[in-house]
């Protein structure tokens, strides 16, 4: 069964290149699997690449808010949740 831990907050969505700014409360690395949920938002997805500041970074840490490509749409506010097995 998938646990998920809340770890931030979408606080900017750019539409026309898919990316998400994700305001990280805790760490979130390169490879982790990530639940995005909010009102109209309900989709889980793997982080391929992270940017910090429009350099590629392989984590974030608590405090951090990195730019991730998204596979949907996305809302200030959305909440996001690391999805471990």
């Amino acid at each position: 069964m998938a646990e998920e831990k809340e770890i931030g907050k979408i606080t900017h969505y750019f539409g026309k290149i898919s990316v998400g700014i994700i305001e990280l409360t805790n760490p979130l690395k390169v490879g982790d699997k990530i639940h995005i949920k909010g009102n109209a938002t309900d989709f889980e997805q793997e982080v391929n690449s992270m940017q910090i500041e429009h350099e590629e970074v392989q984590e974030g840490k608590s405090g951090d808010s990195v730019g991730t490509k998204v596979d949907g749409l996305v809302k200030e506010g959305d909440l996001v949740y690391l999805v471990t097995e």
